[in-house]
């Protein structure tokens, strides 16, 4: 399935029923009076986030959603049925942003089934008989039903990660996520083989975190350059960076720089969030040289370093349980360390 983390759409909430103009008409009865109902309400328009969904490709194709309008009153009192309400279905992680300049923010969706009213729907228009007094005793006015609301909204799609893979292309961060996680992602040997972020979960020592994987960076991609930085949005949710650093390049200090200028320049959190640096490619350096650039980029980074083959299988337990460790100080400064943790439930 085609990836897709933008759409724009159209949406308006459904209109209400006009109100009836109706007299009563009854034998026998010489002075029925008005009996015009109300119209009914408008649908509203809803947004709920659902499992099993990770692109918005299906908006690509059906971009106006519009609800039903409610129906007219009619007489006896009769009002209206009011129009059905419309429920858009979306990913976990979907943000609905204002079609403007600041592109605003309306709603962000983060939790599965998630719902919110987005529109509401028109008020139905009042019927004759609601006009009726003392002074006035057969009215004929009646009132048309409100008018629904309508917009032109982004919808912008974030994936929910603990663990954000960033790097240079060719770093071999797919390669990494299908050796640690049950993803499938293609792998090869040119820059850019990652074209769209690839999800996938990690299962160490009976515990699981979910990884992500998006476009390699290069240097200005926060102006453009390459893909850019579009996909960095798919790691703003994450607690926790790796960053994957190529030993075997010409300069792996300034492939490790590179990548964090672009990440500042993006902002939204990202250059402050907790970062592991994993050394990838160690088996095609001899000791000598593993150890003169491992050497090297601690004195760069200031972090401690994780040399890592992941074809061969080697230095992978010692980062995973650092990943772990880290996941779980991350987890206790959100909540607040005096806070206890919420326990899982066990039918046991």
């Amino acid at each position: 399935m085609h990836f897709l983390d933008q759409a724009k759409i159209f949406v308006r909430s459904g209109a209400g029923g006009p109100g009836a103009v109706s007299f009563r008409r009854e034998k026998y009865i010489e002075f029925g009076g008005p009996d015009g109902g109300n119209g009914g309400k408008g649908g509203d328009i809803l947004f709920e986030a659902v499992p099993g969904l990770n692109t918005l490709i299906d908006f690509r194709y059906t971009q106006h959603f519009r609800a039903p309008r409610g129906k007219g009153g009619a007489g006896s009192n009769r009002t209206g049925a009011g129009g059905e309400d419309l429920v858009i279905k979306v990913p976990v992680g979907t943000q609905i942003l204002a079609d403007d300049e600041d592109r605003t923010l309306l709603a962000d969706l983060t939790e599965e089934g998630q719902r919110i009213t987005f529109l509401h729907g028109g008020m139905g228009g009042r019927g004759n008989a609601s006009y009726k007094t003392s002074t006035n005793r057969a009215p004929r006015q009646h009132q048309t039903g409100i008018d629904g609301e309508e917009a032109w909204v982004w919808l912008r799609l974030k994936l929910l990660a603990d663990v954000g893979l960033v790097g240079l292309p060719n770093a071999g961060k797919s390669t990494l996520l299908n050796a640690v996680s049950n993803a499938a992602a293609k792998v090869g040997d040119y820059p850019f083989t990652t074209l769209r972020p690839q999800l996938g979960v990690v299962r160490h020592k009976g515990r699981e975190f979910v990884l992500a994987d998006i476009p390699g960076l290069i240097e200005g991609a926060a102006e453009g350059a390459g893909i850019g930085d579009r996909f960095l949005g798919h790691v703003e949710r994450t607690r926790l960076l790796l960053h994957l650093v190529d030993v075997s390049a010409d300069h792996p200090g300034d492939a490790w720089r590179v990548v964090r200028g672009e990440l500042e320049s993006y902002g939204s959190g990202l250059e402050g969030k907790p970062e592991i640096v994993a050394l990838t490619k160690t088996d095609l350096l001899d000791d000598e040289q593993r150890a003169e650039v491992t050497e090297a980029l601690a004195a760069e980074t200031g972090a401690p370093l994780f040399p890592i083959s992941a074809p061969l299988g080697e230095g992978m337990d010692p980062l995973l349980d650092t990943i772990l460790e880290r996941l779980g100080d991350a987890a206790k400064e959100q909540r607040g360390d005096d806070e206890p943790p919420v326990p899982r439930w066990s039918p046991l």
